[in-house]
């Protein structure tokens, strides 16, 4: 019997996409502008079709040619449009043209005739005047024919799971006439949380998430290169031996992956000075240190937040990462991947920069594992776990900066972004090729 099929819009690296398919999806496409996200989940989800445009213009029969689908039902669209959530006077907020792109994920649904979505946004937008938005939004998508879960929920990563705390509006509908999805109950909670949580068991903390991770300012190798090979890791707690995939159920419903276990990947190291680490290290746990304004995390508790940073549109800030518990240092992506629900074997770019903005851009998949397990419910599907083990991608995926990304895909490059300086040789166009045909011949 095949899984059912879902398709990404905004997908970023993937992690609502990682999510579905750890449900038990096949994501078969996802829409991402950003050709450096594209990139990086190019290589991470080899079988899935990767257009790397914006969703502007893109029709649903296009989508339906790349993935080869034909005229298979699509059982879930799924995606966080950017959007801001103000009206122009006297006009609707959806038809602010700052909005366009969620016009544009109503249509994609609409057009696909899914059976299902799922949109996931901010919590500010459930906030004061912006609460209209959502009502505008839900009116749309009773226009075209779907009905959506009302009231609508904010729901926590940590609630799920995950050693963050992170709430993200998450709305679901069905196509009328299809059992709504219900929302999922939580699972985990922080410590502290009400007594009307005190039923559930305690969610990891960060301890939990990064204590059997060596230390990254071990290897003078990560000052020049984000993975390096590990003889020793630590002790990992039932959350870590999840992350790093030691059992068959730690794939949950998803493709397993032919991966490296000896590899401590997205580990660059961060220069800081002598007085910066001595202020990191006089921070308590769970304070935030009063010159930069970075929190340092608390071992018994979960990390706040992480955000994504900007880019040069915005001024091309970089979220500060938190503060290592333990290490009068930042935290390396990859610790702020395993804070996020991402397992070990899935990579992102190598720079810190863009490592930390394509994880503060995501949404913790074992939120969207949660999520897309109602959808499953709603729908009748029994998930199924698939035997076949699947590569990775081409390693220059991840090492491309915003100009190769772009010529790799056959794109301009975005307005409004720019590079980071990566420490990375400059390839020639010919190396871009063949690396584009060696990643196609995954698929």
């Amino acid at each position: 019997m095949a899984r059912p099929i879902g398709i990404d819009l905004f997908s970023g690296v993937g992690g609502l996409s990682l999510g579905f398919e750890q449900a038990g999806f096949d994501v078969v496409a996802a829409v991402e502008y950003d050709p450096i996200h594209a990139a990086a989940h190019a290589f991470n989800f080899p079988r899935c079709a990767t257009l790397a445009r914006s969703v502007v213009g893109l029709g649903g029969a296009e989508i339906r040619r790349a993935t080869g689908i034909g005229k298979r039902p699509v059982d879930v669209v799924f995606g966080g449009a950017p959007c801001q959530g103000f009206s122009l006077i006297g006009q609707r907020i959806l038809d602010d043209p700052r909005n366009a792109l969620v016009r544009e994920f109503v249509r994609i649904v609409h057009e696909l005739d899914a059976n299902y979505f799922v949109f996931e946004n901010v919590k500010g937008l459930t906030l004061g005047p912006q609460r209209r938005f959502l009502e505008e939004l839900i009116a749309s998508f009773n226009e075209i024919g779907y009905e959506v879960r009302t009231p609508w929920r904010v729901l926590n990563a940590s609630s799920y799971g995950v050693p963050q705390d992170r709430e993200r509006l998450i709305l679901l509908g069905a196509r009328k006439g299809l059992r709504l999805p219900e929302y999922p109950e939580p699972t985990t909670r922080q410590a502290g949380d009400g007594k009307g949580f005190a039923h559930l068991p305690l969610g990891p903390t960060c301890r939990d998430a990064l204590d059997d991770l060596p230390d990254a300012e071990t290897f003078a190798a990560l000052h020049d290169n984000d993975t390096i090979t590990v003889v020793e890791w630590g002790k990992p707690s039932v959350y870590a031996a999840e992350m790093r995939c030691a059992g068959s159920g730690d794939w949950h419903r998803g493709y397993r992956r032919r991966w490296d276990k000896s590899l401590l990947t997205a580990s660059a190291r961060t220069d800081h000075s002598d007085i910066s680490r001595r202020r990191f290290a006089e921070t308590e746990p769970g304070r935030v240190e009063p010159i930069s304004r970075f929190f340092k995390l608390s071992p018994e508790g979960v990390a706040n937040t992480l955000r994504a940073g900007s880019d040069s549109a915005r001024g091309a800030f970089t979220s500060p990462r938190p503060i290592h518990y333990r290490h009068p240092r930042c935290i390396t992506v990859r610790e702020m991947a395993r804070l996020h629900g991402f397992p070990d074997w899935f990579r992102f770019h190598v720079t810190k920069w863009h490592g930390a903005r394509q994880i503060g851009n995501a949404v913790p998949p074992p939120l969207a594992r949660a999520v897309a397990r109602s959808v499953l419910s709603a729908a009748g599907i029994a998930a199924e776990t698939p035997d076949e083990i699947l590569p990775l991608g081409a390693l220059p995926l991840l090492r491309m900066d915003m100009s190769e990304a772009s010529r790799y895909w056959g794109v301009p490059v975005p307005i409004g972004n720019r590079d980071r300086k990566s420490g990375l040789k400059k390839r020639s166009q010919l190396e871009i090729e063949l690396t584009r045909r060696l990643a196609l011949s995954h698929a």
